[in-house]
């Protein structure tokens, strides 16, 4: 995991212990991201020079913290593919079915042209998560992933309804990780692990488990 700041792919390589495929599939996804961000706003502008770090090495933190028997991830607001895509294109080995939900339309065609370039399979749908059409057909997943969409308490709502029971939920948060916590407990059940950011001092990775409204 790295100790310093990830500035470039290579960096990232040495930090994840990533193969030359991979590699080669996120500096492709890494120039799309530059191109795009001309006209379409992916990324908050002032991130952008240090993407490696901010979105990239922040999303591939979180395929440590995978099931090694995972077969199914739905990663819901994917924006611009953090951490959702970042992480199948991390285990495009392990045959992990991952499952992009984005509401906006330029988004969701970034999200195809990416996936289209590095040759990864995504199922990419339009529509926001608290739409039944959003979910139909889409079977409960084993991980629920998110980043930087809603605090704990409405991410838990839009979540559950993605989990079966043994799913996990993955869920980067920032200093106000803990403080989301309580409040979520107000409304919810759930047993949750805090695992420390490798990119941030002060964030956190909310690993969540059999979550279901309180009684």
């Amino acid at each position: 995991m790295p100790e310093k700041r990830i500035k470039s792919a290579e960096d990232l390589s040495q930090a994840f212990g990533v193969s030359r495929e991979t590699l080669e599939r996120l500096i492709t996804y890494e120039a799309l991201l530059q191109r795009w961000q001309k006209t379409i706003n992916l990324v908050a502008p002032a991130t952008l020079t240090d993407a490696w770090h901010r979105h990239f090495a922040d999303s591939a933190q979180i395929a440590a913290l995978i099931p090694g028997s995972a077969k199914s991830l739905v990663d819901i607001g994917s924006g611009a593919g953090f951490p959702g895509l970042v992480l199948a294109i991390m285990l495009a080995e392990r045959g992990l079915r991952v499952t992009l939900i984005e509401s906006d339309n330029r988004k969701s065609a970034f999200l195809r042209e990416v996936a289209r370039h590095v040759r990864v399979a995504v199922d990419i749908r339009i529509g926001r998560i608290e739409n039944h059409a959003t979910r139909v057909n889409l079977p409960a997943a084993e991980v629920v992933t998110s980043r930087a969409l809603a605090p704990l308490p409405r991410l838990f709502g839009l979540a559950h309804p993605l989990m079966a029971a043994g799913s996990l939920g993955l869920f980067p948060k920032g200093r106000e990780a803990a403080a989301e916590i309580s409040e979520a407990r107000e409304t919810w059940s759930f047993d949750a692990e805090l695992t420390p950011s490798v990119t941030d001092p002060d964030a956190r990775i909310v690993q969540v488990r059999d979550l279901r409204p309180s009684a």
